[in-house]
């Protein structure tokens, strides 16, 4: 691929990607944005056979995200991902004005109601975890985790005196507080103890943590570590440094997976469905539904109001003309 060129008419330090790496990162966004964002950035120079980006324009755009839609048939916040990583190329990157893009065909949404789980199901399912699974999984129905805020959880963040988890850096890269269930608090304590006594070993091997370049202090502070750390360490291709991250979010999915084939469980449930049954369960026991979407980190109302289709009162909450026979 070939290099950008600055206003001087020299050629740019970094390849493409590069700078839109540097980008996203200078602007604070999430490691998973990055990814994403350059994994569609990509896709979309592969898609023009290779042309650099600033020969391109509107036309262009619109042709790959109707493409998305049209051919690939991908969902429409995927393709509104993908948008907004090529808007932010020419706009933060390039540098070249890109206004509404016109003829754009949209992905169709298609209403589909969330999985969720009776209270006995989740209690099948949570017999047939132990250790780290099983926590996880506590704090994803209890506490109404996703999936990497569960295995990404510091030990700072989870407040005993206060019975709250202070969730870092979530979707949309917001902050919130949730519960914490007291049914897990003691398995927690026990749970740190176990990372402070590896932090000591680690320590002593010369091993580092994933927040060194931004606090430098968080590779010898125990406050920093991951509560659930992975048990193996790696090793950066680039400054050969060892880490350990913490416990693999596949791990958990498989973990769970395999406790719902086990339970013999009809339902398709997945480690989100737990979270979708906490929500579900705190509306049946009247929650109100704005304190759900602040527990959730819902940025929208109408996100959360999906819930109200799933209540364990019958379809639409009517009475089946059957049972009056």
């Amino acid at each position: 691929m070939s290099h950008l060129v600055d206003g001087d008419g020299q050629p740019a330090k970094f390849r493409l990607l590069q700078q839109v790496r540097q980008a996203i990162r200078t602007r604070g966004y999430s490691a998973r944005t990055e990814t994403a964002y350059v994994g569609w950035i990509r896709r979309f120079i592969l898609f023009h056979s290779r042309r650099h980006p600033i020969t391109m324009g509107d036309a262009e755009i619109r042709e790959f995200i109707t493409h998305l839609a049209v051919n690939d048939k991908v969902a429409p916040a995927t393709q509104n991902q993908a948008l907004a990583a090529i808007l932010f190329l020419f706009k933060q990157v390039l540098r070249k004005h890109v206004g509404f893009v016109e003829g754009i065909v949209h992905s169709k949404t298609a209403r589909k109601l969330p999985v969720v789980l009776a209270t006995d199901e989740v209690r099948q399912i949570l017999e047939r975890l132990v250790g780290v699974p099983r926590l996880c999984a506590i704090l994803m129905y209890g506490s109404g985790l996703r999936v990497h805020e569960a295995v990404s959880l510091r030990i700072k963040d989870v407040d005993f005196e206060r019975s709250e988890i202070l969730v870092r850096a979530g979707k949309g890269n917001k902050d919130r507080r949730v519960p914490l269930p007291q049914s897990v608090a003691g398995a927690l304590r026990k749970q740190f103890q176990r990372v402070e006594k590896q932090f000591a070993v680690d320590l002593r091997a010369g091993l580092r943590g994933a927040l060194s370049t931004k606090y430098p202090r968080a590779d010898v502070e125990f406050a920093w570590q991951y509560v659930f750390p992975a048990q193996r360490v790696y090793k950066e291709a680039t400054t050969g440094v060892r880490r350990r991250h913490h416990y693999h979010q596949s791990a958990l999915q498989r973990a769970v997976a395999t406790a719902v084939r086990e339970a013999r469980l009809t339902k398709r449930a997945t480690c989100h469905s737990l979270r979708h049954s906490f929500a579900t369960h705190l509306l049946e026991n009247g929650t109100d539904i704005r304190t759900i979407q602040e527990l959730l980190g819902h940025t929208d109302l109408r996100t959360t109001m999906i819930y109200t289709h799933v209540l364990n009162r019958g379809a639409m909450g009517v009475r089946s003309p059957a049972d009056r026979l």
